[in-house]
């Protein structure tokens, strides 16, 4: 079983999956009404990891292991399985009471049928629009979330969003059915009502974005074609990756999507560990719109769909440009069956500019620049109208990046308004007569397990702050960087303050650098926001994760999500806000360090009918962890009109 596995962070195989499925059928946990959630490694303990780091050409990874989610839709029962592959035997069987764990791709299409079958929302729908034939109704899956009524709490629902096309390949958003809502019950796969908001007119226009509906398209565009001659500079085996001084694993599941892991640096001939895991734990969608058929309107994208489960295959030349090396993610269908996303990740190189450049006035003649080339590791989850795009870039110089793409189409509604002169939409934005985007964030919340030369790590928070006037600063032109050893997990509980340029440190105490101080990576905010919700929110309850940008808490391999193992219709409270409460220890141990990062839309005629990208995410910059820039020995770049080196050749 485990003879192809290179690594034992490497994501369950094909075979696994399988035999995982297989061996918990055996076992007598799946009946007819069983749905399989999600299968996935059960990654082993961090110290066996760190052994097998250390064991140079060692082959053995250890038992194989899976952790499964299930729900029995006659009894709405969560159950959680650990099954030990290399053995074949059930370590351990557990019911999770009072969740909703998420909802799976299989209920996704099977909802959608249950209401173009619904005779209620047929009724409905001829009373309101007159359309008998739903045949071309569009019905989008949307989580029910959970606003404290005994139906939240004790059914499996969802509220789907209807839309209306005018053939079975239009772009159905441009007309969505404003006023009606179906309510399902999942378990039962049956619409229990439709709730009404009176008659809303379907958009009269029509807006397509496919490339065979753009009939009149730019013939200026020259080819651009990015080839390597000599092949690539990455190997792989298996998901294990080496580029240049780096090495790492790429991991995938049902929830997550993609994840980084084991992240090196070969530093000198040191092989020097800087991540341990990182990933995006949870992510939420609030609206702002009051009205009774918007307010409900907030998705938590990784807890109530699964990232991974939503993931694209990525074509060449298309979502992907270069040499590519693609990874297959292999999870299964609600009903144990394999399904195998093809592609579901890519890696190539990308150019980047210049690096770094210095020209001696003295030798104007020999300017010195050196091009930068960085790695670029993403996926892509399509979930419904929405496309998020998850980028990590690793650089030359030891810096790590990680970047969200968001495109997609905006969530519709319809208005009476044909346009701005007929008054303001206070609460979203009219795009074309009679539809308007709504006001929304995207608020995500990335788990990051920095391992710098070793576990026992400590964070600082950085703050820049002008010196006192006096006889010291006699210019009054002084300014300093001001850490704080943050010791205990409410303390370092903080937001981002421009006023400060706050930044956050993290240092391993007891390794020095080249200098005599602690190895350092520091981390770099990028664009961010504040939800606008009162904290009394129901979607923010359960959303606690916002409340800060920045949380530390001490590694804890059952803490793995934000918002809390199932968000899905939860009552709130969970993941980082119930964790830290414990104010446990952070100073000179293995921690893990959350960020929130969110992007405030407030959309724009340019949006439509699909976005252009937005672009968020942060930095990890190495700060003291070398001892001089590592991207010193890359070596110059050929000349293309002489074919010698140039910059310093």
């Amino acid at each position: 079983m485990s003879a192809t596995i290179k690594h034992p962070l490497e994501p369950l195989t094909a075979d696994e999956v399988k035999l995982a499925v297989s061996l918990l059928k055996d076992f007598g946990k799946v009946t007819p009404t069983t749905r399989f959630v999600s299968v996935s490694l059960k990654e082993p303990a961090k110290e066996f990891v760190h052994r097998f780091a250390h064991q140079p050409g060692a082959q053995a990874t250890g038992p194989r292991t899976a952790f499964a989610v299930l729900f029995d839709n006659a009894t709405n029962s969560c159950f959680e399985a650990v099954v030990s592959l290399t053995d074949r035997k059930l370590v351990s069987w557990k019911h999770i009471p009072g969740v909703q764990p998420t909802m799976t791709s299989d209920e996704q299409a099977e909802c959608e049928q249950a209401v173009l079958a619904s005779p209620e929302f047929k009724a409905a729908l001829k009373k309101q629009y007159g359309i008998e034939d739903t045949r071309l109704v569009m019905v989008d899956i949307w989580s029910a979330g959970n606003y404290g009524s005994e139906e939240d709490r004790t059914r499996r629902l969802a509220r789907p969003l209807c839309f209306v096309r005018t053939d079975p390949t239009d772009n159905g958003y441009a007309k969505p059915i404003e006023g009606l809502r179906p309510v399902v019950d999942l378990n039962q796969m049956k619409v229990i009502r439709v709730e009404e908001y009176g008659h809303w007119p379907l958009p009269p226009e029509q807006c397509n974005y496919a490339a065979d509906r753009v009939t009149k398209q730019r013939t200026d565009i020259k080819p651009l074609e990015i080839t390597q001659p000599e092949g690539a500079s990455f190997d792989v085996d298996g998901n294990c990756v080496r580029w240049q001084n780096w090495s790492f694993v790429i991991g995938f599941n049902g929830r997550e999507g993609l994840t980084l892991n084991n992240v090196c640096y070969q530093d000198n001939g040191n092989k020097r560990s800087i991540l341990y895991r990182a990933s995006l734990s949870e992510m939420v969608v609030p609206y702002g719109d009051p009205a009774p058929q918007q307010a409900r309107k907030n998705a938590f994208d990784a807890g109530e769909y699964g990232l991974g489960y939503c993931a694209n295959s990525l074509e060449l030349g298309c979502d992907c440009l270069g040499l590519i090396k693609y990874f297959d993610g292999h999870l299964c269908t609600s009903r144990g069956e394999l399904l195998t996303i093809k592609n579901a990740v890519c890696m190539h190189e990308e150019d980047f500019g210049i690096m770094w450049k210095h020209t001696d006035r003295r030798l104007p003649d020999k300017p010195e620049v050196r091009r930068s080339r960085r790695l670029v590791i993403s996926s892509i989850a399509t979930v419904e109208n929405y496309e998020y795009g998850l980028f990590w870039y690793l650089y030359q110089d030891g810096n790590i990046q990680f970047e969200m793409k968001l495109t997609g189409i905006l969530s519709l509604g319809a208005t009476p308004a044909q346009s701005a002169s007929d008054g303001p939409l206070p609460y979203g934005t009219l795009i074309a007569p009679q539809l308007y985007a709504p006001n929304h964030q995207h608020f995500f919340n990335m788990r990051i397990d920095l391992d710098l030369d070793g576990s026992a790590n400590s964070v600082y928070q950085i703050d820049v702050v002008p010196d006192e006037l006096g006889p010291k600063n006699p210019f009054e032109n002084a300014f300093s960087a001001r850490a704080t050893l943050l010791e205990k997990e409410k303390q370092a509980c903080a937001n981002l303050n421009l006023e400060t340029a706050r930044t956050w440190r993290i240092v391993n105490p007891n390794v020095k650098n080249a200098v005599g101080e602690p190895v350092a990576y520091r981390f770099m905010p990028g664009d961010n926001c504040v939800p606008f919700a009162s904290k009394n929110a129901w979607w923010r309850k359960r959303a606690g994760f916002v409340n800060h940008h920045v949380w530390v808490t001490p590694f804890n391999d059952a803490e793995k999500h934000a918002a809390g193992d199932y968000p899905n219709q939860s009552q709130g409270g969970d993941g980082l806000p119930r964790w830290t409460e414990q104010n446990r220890n952070i100073a000179n141990t293995d921690v893990v360090l959350w960020y929130t990062f969110g992007h405030t839309h407030l959309p724009r005629p340019e949006d439509y009918p699909v976005m252009p990208a937005a672009y968020i995410g942060f930095m990890l910059k190495p700060a003291g962890f070398f001892a001089l820039n590592p991207a010193n020995d890359v070596p110059p770049s050929a000349k293309k009109d002489a074919g010698k080196s140039c910059c310093g050749g």
